[in-house]
C-alpha cells in the first residue's frame, strides 16, 4: 500500500510566510551591499583625491577708528583677505562667512556677513569687508591696554572669520563643514594718532582648522 500524507491549509501557510520573510532578508542584504558599496566608492574617492583646507592670508588692514567712551567702544576697520583653494581636482562652495575682529580675547566689532561664492580648483579670491563696532560694551582692563600699546608703539589684532563650506569633486557635492581662520594684523601704534587710518599691508599666512 502507498502511503498518502495531506498537508493542512496551516502547514502550507507556514511554508508560504517562511518563504516571504527569506525574500524580505534576500532584499534587505542586496540593498545594504548596494548602498555599502556607494558609501565605500565614495570614500574611496575621497581619500584618493584627499582635499587640502582652504589656505587665508591677511593682506591689507586699515583701522579708521578704535576709541572708547566710558564702558563702551567704537570701531571702524577696514579687511582685505586673500583666499585661496590649493587643490587640483577638487571645488569649494562657501555657503557662509562671518568676519570680525578681536583685541586682547575682547571681540571689537560685529559679525560681518560676506556674500557666499564657489572657488574653483587652484582658484584664488579677493575677500574685502568693513568691520564695525558700534558702542561695544567691553571689559574695564581694556583701556588700560590700549594705552600700554601705545607706548609699546604696536597693536596687534586678531581678524577671524568663521562658516561652513562644501567640497565638490565633480559632480559629487559634499556636506558642510565648519571652519574657523585667524589672522594676526600688526600696526604702528605710537603716542600721536595720525588723522588718516592705521594702514598695516602685509602677506600673513593665517591659520584655518576645519
Amino acid at each position: 500500500m502507498s502511503k498518502i500524507t495531506i498537508t493542512s491549509p496551516k502547514h502550507c501557510a507556514a511554508k508560504e510566510g517562511l518563504k516571504i520573510k527569506s525574500n524580505y532578508k534576500k532584499l534587505y542584504f542586496s540593498l545594504s551591499a548596494f548602498f555599502t558599496s556607494i558609501l565605500l566608492l565614495i570614500l574611496l574617492i575621497w581619500l584618493i583625491l584627499h582635499p587640502a583646507k582652504p589656505q587665508f592670508s591677511l593682506k591689507e588692514v586699515d583701522i579708521y577708528q578704535l576709541s572708547l567712551s566710558g564702558p563702551n567702544l567704537n570701531s571702524s576697520i577696514q579687511l582685505t583677505l586673500l583666499s585661496k583653494n590649493p587643490n587640483q581636482k577638487v571645488g569649494i562652495y562657501y555657503d557662509e562667512i562671518q568676519v570680525y575682529a578681536t583685541y586682547k580675547a575682547q571681540q571689537i566689532t560685529g559679525d560681518t556677513p560676506v556674500p557666499p561664492f564657489y572657488q574653483g580648483q587652484e582658484e584664488s579670491n579677493l575677500i574685502t569687508a568693513s568691520l564695525v563696532g558700534n558702542i561695544l560694551p567691553v571689559a574695564p582692563s581694556l583701556g588700560y591696554e590700549l594705552g600700554r600699546d601705545q607706548i609699546v608703539g604696536r597693536l596687534v589684532l586678531n581678524l577671524k572669520a568663521n562658516g561652513k563650506l562644501r567640497w565638490k569633486v565633480g559632480t559629487w557635492v559634499s556636506g558642510r563643514y565648519r571652519f574657523n581662520v585667524n589672522c594676526v594684523a600688526m600696526n604702528a601704534f605710537g603716542p600721536s594718532i595720525p588723522a588718516g587710518p592705521l594702514t598695516s599691508k602685509q602677506g600673513t599666512q593665517c591659520s584655518t582648522t576645519i
